[in-house]
């Protein structure tokens, strides 16, 4: 038999140093430690220093459920899950609904984990309305809000900021058509995921990237 040589040896005895190590961290840190997520939307140039700029969500206002207007300010140094609805919709908004609430149980004791949907029909969803909503699925409202606006504002701000389509459509159920995606927003207010609002799996892959977001915060790993 082939004699290993003292180089090999030396390898090998690093590897089976090694391995341990690198085992402790994986189950200490659980499965997501080593899973990063994309940034998704067009990058936007170069900061002077060469870092990338990346799509961001702009800046709004809008009226809550309890009467609150809500800002960028209320999710400062938050990671969210945004999506698009409206209370009288018959079709795929109460599936949404429902998810966003296994999304709020599932996290209910993270306080920098968030949710917020935006109404398509303000004309309809006054505050009064968005509250009974809330209501109907549970919503704490010191982790998700429902709100409300200028009809003109909130389209731009889905179709620019959170790149999902949304338009009346007199064809379309309840008269309005929108996304039934949702979006994960970090905490630097980029896009780092969608995900189908209405389909278990892509909700329970929703749960498991929020937790891989909340790794790559732990771990301070930085997009360039």
């Amino acid at each position: 038999m082939k004699e290993i040589s003292g180089s090999k040896k030396a390898i090998i005895l690093f590897i089976v140093l090694l391995f341990p190590g690198l085992l402790y961290l994986y189950m200490s840190t659980g499965k997501h430690h080593f899973k990063t997520l994309p940034v998704i939307g067009e990058r936007e140039g170069l900061t002077a220093s060469g870092d990338t700029i990346f799509h961001t969500v702009p800046d709004f206002h809008f009226m809550n459920q309890e009467g609150k207007m809500i800002t960028q300010d209320d999710y400062k140094d938050k990671i969210y899950v945004a999506d698009f609805f409206f209370t009288s919709c018959p079709t795929i908004c109460p599936k949404m609904s429902a998810s966003l609430q296994r999304v709020q149980d599932k996290f209910k004791a993270q306080r920098d984990i968030k949710i917020l949907s935006f109404s398509v029909d303000p004309e309809h969803d006054s505050v009064p309305v968005l509250n009974a909503y809330a209501r109907k699925f549970t919503v704490d409202k010191s982790k998700w809000n429902l709100v409300t606006g200028e009809k003109k504002d909130i389209y731009e701000l889905a179709v620019k900021g959170y790149l999902v389509p949304v338009q009346e459509d007199v064809l379309a159920p309840g008269g309005f058509l929108h996304s039934e995606m949702m979006a994960l927003i970090d905490k630097e207010k980029r896009i780092r995921g969608f995900y189908d609002g209405t389909d278990a799996a892509a909700v329970d892959t929703l749960m498991d990237e929020i937790v891989v977001l909340m790794q790559e915060y732990k771990n301070n790993i930085l997009f360039r």
